[in-house]
This record gives structure tokens, sequence and C-alpha cells, in this order.
């Protein structure tokens, strides 16, 4: 997101658990991209309230998973604050040997860059 639109929007990424490292085929994908994670951590929708992140300061959240979906639907149950499902393939378990799971995670980053140039436009021109 902040590759294609730079300043545009304030981002911040969580999920449903705070507690998992990033994964390497993330990792690298990404950085085909141009976009590194290596120092990227996970975290919980309950550690961006705990390190101070006011929800109500948001105007979206885009859940990728059913899960994240209900989570962020319970915190913003008195905000108004949007919230989209986008269904995303989960590419974790998929593929046999490095090459075919690197498939899988491209198929999955090309999804989430079609999802956001259909929903936000077309890129910020730096």
């Amino acid at each position: 997101m902040k590759k294609l639109y730079g300043q545009r929007a304030y981002v911040q990424s969580a999920g449903v658990k705070g507690d998992l490292e990033v994964d390497g085929f993330a990792i690298a994908v990404s950085a085909e991209q141009g976009v590194e994670l290596e120092r990227h951590r996970t975290r919980s929708f309950d550690e961006m309230v705990e390190w101070g992140d006011d929800l109500t300061g948001f105007d979206l959240i885009i859940a990728l998973s059913p899960a994240s979906q209900r989570r962020a639907q319970e915190l913003t149950r008195y905000a108004h604050i949007d919230v989209e499902y986008w269904p995303i393939m989960d590419p974790t378990g998929l593929g046999d040997g490095r090459a075919a799971k690197l498939d899988a995670y491209r198929q999955t980053r090309s999804q989430i860059h079609e999802r956001m140039l259909a929903r936000f436009g077309p890129p910020t021109q730096e």
C-alpha cells in the first residue's frame, strides 16, 4: 500500500494474532517488488490498542481472512469505521517445493495488488 500510494493514506498492518514471524515466502515475493518486510513485525489488533493506536482514527479496515473480519467488526461495533473483507487466497501450505510455494505467494500478492488498484485507483506518481 505504501509503495503504491506513498503518504496519501496512513496505513497500519495488523491481524488477529501478533505473535507470528513474518513468513519467509512473503518476505521473498515482496522483495521482488521492492517492498522490504524483513524487519516488519506482525501485531494484533489488541497490540495496536495497547500501544496507543486509536482505532477510531482509521476510516477503513481491510480484512484478508474471515477471522480478521470478525475481529475488526467486534472492535468497530461502536465506531464509524468501514470494514471490508477481501477474500484473498491464503498461500500457506500450498505447493510442493520452493518454486511452487513462491508461485502461490505471487498469486496472492497479485490478488492484493489488483484489489488495491480497484479500490484506491492508480498509484500515486512520485
